[in-house]
């Protein structure tokens, strides 16, 4: 069984750092303790490694990440030999894998090294690790001839040294040569061969890194702005209609400081979206006035506006030398990264191959990769009523580019792609409408009219309550137009799900609707319910959320054990709370045989195993238990509230279940990746045959 993955290349420019973070992303969904180790090490920051610290929370002590610096490496090596050189290496290396489940092994860069054969040495040191090989070939500008040679001559390479050749990864390729690629190597290969398309946002450098090699002042622009990628250059110089035709989507506008025109011109077609710019780069250390700067962040708020000394011809040489660089501070360019890793690879295969041993434990980072692995198998559509709010535009970015789910987003068509431009967000291909515009209008009034006629509702009164974002994603939702809706990011919880009562309604085998939280612990993952719908459910209600709860567990890999929670134990206490519970345990034994299920029971019987030892001893419940039933809704929310807060513990949800289609709520304190997160589950509930069959 793989204890380590040891991804290298042949030469510099691969575009490695997006196998090398993607095979991480493979490693932490099947493992909990993942270590990462880099032979040799250059002077100054490791950009990767801190991004995969940051982004995996790695826990790992950065000293132990590093062989050794390349100057010790070759001195040791002209001093003593190659095989002293190594056998540091790998002692080094021993010292991070015994601590770890499995160790990724993060090759030499063939940059600024004096050694004659680094290939040869990347195989050595892979063996000598009991380490599994996944070479990397750069493809960018060569033929396809060139690029299928390349890659058989390093597959052979790496074979005649012995080396356990996991897959093999060409990067970089012309994507028009992709499929062709792809298809002659799979012929010719025995191990599988993964080609990745040149990917230019991969490669265009961040404003703010311009801005930083550069030494550029920022006058305007906030962290999202200077967050943007600048996908082409345009230099200003010609008369201002003539410059606005030669604007590309995600351009740096590069143009000296005195051209007031060209400044506010390219900020108004940003603006208008026509198109979208990363921003602004002045050169002659020429600031425009007051009164521009006041106009140009009133124009294009956020949109960065950076001033150098040089002139353009200096500034143009720089630029164009420039590239892009993964690193902690352009998680977007992580998030490219994985999303053109997950399209290309086939992950299921080569996680199969990496047989990175498995645990027991269930990570909060395990249940989210989980998460959206587990939608991208069947995708859905998802409607997001909530289309101007920025966290929700971030989120939609995020999944639309690791290809979790299509989307819709709601709201006015010009102020969405507006805001998305203003933070550099590419929605690609997600569908905007606008619920006042919309043609769908008139036949989802037509619809609620007859749902809600027997409340007095009229097709005029419903022609204005479907314009309501909430009430039109809901119908979408209804119509089949949408799979489920995620929405409260600015909205109550009452504005969220109300149209769901009134529309959707509940499945024919629930007699309410209800919620749980996934709350996930250092080690595992619990399930509560129902801490945001219900305040006070009766026996045969408590019995119904339990029985949710436990096929919503199942549903997303949490196996389910029962425990419902009162203030004593087994036999032990008495009264109208402890009798409530009591009966609410009956019913489900009787509903349900097949169900683990203890109760009443306290919430430390329930998981703790040396509590429940001495409280419960026969119980294959006590001491164990996944999900947890409160007896009401004020105890369950304010248990959750303290987990999350003393505990550290991280709270998905509130999930809804017991609705015949999926509508989930958000807190209106939600972060991006609380709102991915709801968006996953929302998708992976929209795919289960029981949902569906509910729909009929």
């Amino acid at each position: 069984m793989t204890r380590s993955v040891y991804v290298t290349g042949i030469d510099r420019g691969d575009g490695r750092q997006v196998v090398e973070l993607g095979v991480m992303e493979l490693l932490t969904r099947q493992v909990d303790r993942v270590g990462v180790f880099r032979p040799l090490v250059h002077d100054g920051p490791d950009r990767l490694f801190e991004l995969l610290r940051a982004r995996y929370r790695l826990a790992q002590d950065p000293a132990t990440v590093y062989g050794m610096d390349y100057h010790e490496a070759s001195a040791l090596q002209a001093e003593q030999g190659t095989d002293e050189l190594v056998s540091t290496l790998v002692e080094r290396f021993h010292r991070v894998a015994r601590d770890y489940e499995v160790v990724l092994v993060l090759g030499t860069d063939y940059a600024d090294t004096q050694f004659p054969d680094e290939l040869a040495l990347n195989a050595r040191l892979a063996n000598e690790f009991g380490a599994s090989v996944i070479p990397v070939v750069g493809g960018r500008k060569q033929t396809v001839e060139s690029v299928f040679a390349e890659t058989r001559n390093a597959y052979r390479a790496y074979e005649v040294l012995g080396c356990d050749v996991l897959a093999m990864v060409t990067n970089r390729v012309a994507p028009q040569d992709r499929e062709e690629i792809a298809a002659r190597l799979a012929t010719r290969l025995p191990a599988p061969c993964y080609v990745l398309p040149d990917e230019p946002a991969l490669s265009a450098p961040t404003v703010a890194q311009i801005s930083h090699a550069l030494g550029a002042r920022v006058l305007l622009g906030d962290d999202s702005g200077l967050a943007r990628d600048a996908l082409d250059f345009v230099f200003g110089g010609a008369m201002l209609p003539n410059f606005l035709n030669a604007l590309t989507p995600g351009c740096l506008v590069v143009t000296p400081g005195d051209r007031a025109d060209l400044v506010i011109g390219s900020l108004a077609a940003h603006s208008a979206g026509t198109p979208p710019i990363a921003g602004l780069l002045l050169t002659l250390d020429e600031v425009p006035s007051d009164e521009i700067l006041t106009l140009a962040a009133r124009l294009a708020p956020g949109t960065p506006v950076v001033s150098v000394p040089g002139n353009s011809f200096l500034t143009a040489e720089q630029l164009f030398s420039l590239e892009g660089k993964l690193n902690a501070a352009t998680p977007r360019k992580a998030e490219t990264a994985l999303g053109l890793f997950e399209r290309h690879v086939d992950t299921v295969d080569l996680l199969r191959r990496v047989s990175a041993p498995s645990t027991d434990r269930l990570t909060p980072m395990m249940f989210e990769h989980k998460l959206l692995e587990q939608a991208r198998v069947d995708k859905r559509r998802v409607v997001l009523p909530e289309g101007t709010e920025e966290r929700v535009l971030h989120a939609a970015e995020v999944l639309l580019r690791r290809g979790v789910c299509d989307l819709t987003l709601l709201g006015p068509v010009d102020q969405i792609r507006k805001k998305a431009a203003d933070l550099g967000i590419d929605l690609g291909d997600c569908s905007l409408i606008d619920p006042a515009t919309s043609e769908l209008r008139d036949s989802f009034a037509e619809k609620y009219a007859r749902l809600r006629a027997h409340k007095g509702v009229t097709v005029e009164l419903a022609y204005d309550v479907v314009s309501d974002v909430n009430y039109f994603g809901t119908l979408m939702v209804q119509e089949g137009l949408a799979d489920g809706m995620v929405s409260g990011s600015v909205h109550s919880t009452a504005a969220t799900i109300r149209p769901a009562f009134e529309i959707i309604k509940t499945k024919p085998d629930a007699d309410i609707v209800s919620s749980v939280f996934f709350m996930c612990l250092a080690d595992k993952v619990l399930v509560y319910g129902d801490c945001a719908v219900n305040p006070d459910p009766n026996a045969e209600q408590l019995a119904d959320i339990a029985i949710q709860a436990a096929a919503t567990a199942a549903q997303f890999g949490v196996e389910p054990r029962i425990a419902m929670l009162s203030y004593s134990t087994g036999t032990s206490g008495s009264g109208a709370d402890v009798d409530k519970v009591r009966e609410a345990t009956k019913l489900v034994r009787e509903r349900r045989p097949d169900l683990r299920i203890e109760g009443p029971i306290q919430y430390d019987a329930a998981v703790e195993p040396t509590v429940a030892a001495t409280k419960l001893p026969d119980s294959e419940v006590a001491g164990q238990a996944s999900v947890l039933i409160f007896p009401d809704l004020n105890t369950g929310n304010n248990t959750y509230k303290a987990v999350q807060r003393s505990a550290g513990a991280i709270a998905v949800g509130p999930v809804l279940q017991g609705l015949r289609k999926p509508v989930n709520d958000l807190s209106r304190g939600a972060l991006v990746q609380d709102i991915v997160n709801t968006v996953a589950i929302t998708a992976i509930q929209a795919q289960t045959p029981s949902e569906k069959a509910s729909q009929q």
